[in-house]
Formats: structure tokens, C-alpha cells, sequence
């Protein structure tokens, strides 16, 4: 999962990176209103961690950007306030799931999970494409009921194909949801190929069939095909 965490409060932001970060996760962050308007005009994530009450401005705001431009990244919002009118606001807006502060990081977790299932996976923890069958929250791969083992950047990049399935992914974008958004920077992405290269091996290798084309000049698509 690409998370995007909007909060000010440095311990609270630091703590809920580092939980996600160490299982598995990309997480970037954002510390004020303006931090994170530049990140949500720039970059797309499967959910944001989003407080309301930021330093120059309101989270609401950010979320209204998010639905007036229709991008589809889940929205969790996270926030001290807790009248009914609050939540009902954040919600009529648009946003996924408004946990009130505060709260246990398990929680949390359990919370963007839920998202991230119900919009991109139908609700579902496993995902089932032909002979590939993918336990979300085991983070395991069967190939013809056979266990594959993936790395952890090999998994989430099976995912990202998947859940985008039939859509030309730039080399760009790959590189910005496993990595982060820092990546943009690089001078070159080769090394999404090694990581391709080992995917397509493996289901193959287990009886499974290359589902991966490479798209002349703009990147790479997940296709049955």
C-alpha cells in the first residue's frame, strides 16, 4: 500500500509512518495544509491518513480538492474532534472512515485495510486471477494452488498490476508506488525490470502464464490476454 499520512502532530505522524513502513508499506507525509495540497495535486495513494486540524489550514479542504479533481485515493480521517456534526461532515464529503483520536495504531490499520479492500478489491482478501490466487493479508502468492514466494516489493507490485489490470502503468508510476514519491527524481527506472523479470519467472516457473506486456515507450500492462 502507497499511504499518504497528513498530520501535524510530529509524535503521532512519526509513530503511525514507522507502523506502516515496517509492515511493508510506502508511506509519505505531510505536516501542514500546504505540504499536503502539494502532494495530493502531484501524486496518487491508495489512502490518506488525513487530520483536519492543520497549520495554515483545514483537512476538510484537502478533501474537497481530492473529489472536485475526482482521484479516487480512500481518505481516512483522523481527527480530535468527535460531535456528530464533525464526522457527518467528513463523511458527506466523501471520505471512506473517520476515526476519532485517539486511537490504537491495530486500529488504524485495520481501518485502511478495509478501505483499500472495498475500493480496489471488491471487499475481499483474496484475490483470485485464473490460475493466480493472492492472500492480501497473509501477503501470500499460490500459482495453481502451488506457494510462490515474493519479496515484498515483487508482491506489491503483482498487486498494483493487478488491481489496475488492463491499464498501461508508466514506469513512473511503478516507481512512485513502490518507492515513493521521492523517486521521480531518478535518472533512470531499469531496475522495475529485474522486479518484473522475477515475477513473470516465477508464476511461470510454478505453471502460471505471463500476464505482463511491455507497452513500446510508455511502460507496462497486466492483461490476460
Amino acid at each position: 500500500m502507497k499511504l499518504l499520512i497528513i498530520e501535524d502532530e510530529e509524535g503521532l505522524r512519526e509513530s503511525i509512518e514507522e507502523y506502516f513502513t515496517e509492515a511493508g508499506n510506502i508511506c509519505e507525509t505531510a505536516a501542514s495544509y500546504t505540504a499536503a495540497l502539494a502532494k495530493v495535486e502531484l501524486y496518487r495513494y491508495d489512502c490518506i491518513l488525513l487530520d483536519i486540524t492543520l497549520p495554515g489550514g483545514n483537512g476538510i479542504d484537502i478533501l474537497k480538492v481530492l473529489k472536485n479533481n475526482n482521484y479516487t485515493d480512500g481518505v481516512l480521517i483522523i481527527s480530535a474532534k468527535n460531535s456528530l456534526d464533525d464526522r457527518l461532515q467528513g463523511l458527506d464529503l466523501g471520505a471512506d472512515d473517520y476515526l476519532v483520536k485517539p486511537f490504537h495504531l491495530s486500529e488504524l490499520k485495520a481501518r485502511v485495510s478495509a478501505i483499500i479492500r472495498r475500493k480496489m478489491f471488491n471487499g475481499s482478501n483474496v484475490l483470485n486471477f485464473n490460475e493466480l490466487s493472492i492472500d492480501l493479508m497473509a501477503k501470500t502468492v499460490a500459482v495453481n494452488g502451488i506457494p510462490v514466494k515474493f519479496t515484498r516489493k515483487e508482491f506489491a507490485l503483482l498487486i498494483y498490476f493487478i488491481s489496475n489490470k488492463g491499464k498501461v502503468i508508466s514506469k513512473n508510476a511503478i516507481a512512485e508506488h513502490l518507492w515513493g514519491d521521492g523517486i521521480d527524481l531518478a535518472n533512470n527506472f531499469d531496475f522495475i525490470y529485474s522486479h518484473i523479470k522475477n515475477i513473470r519467472k516465477k508464476i511461470m516457473e510454478a505453471g502460471g502464464k505471463d500476464y505482463i506486456y511491455a507497452a513500446y515507450g510508455m511502460g507496462y500492462k497486466f492483461a490476460d490476454q
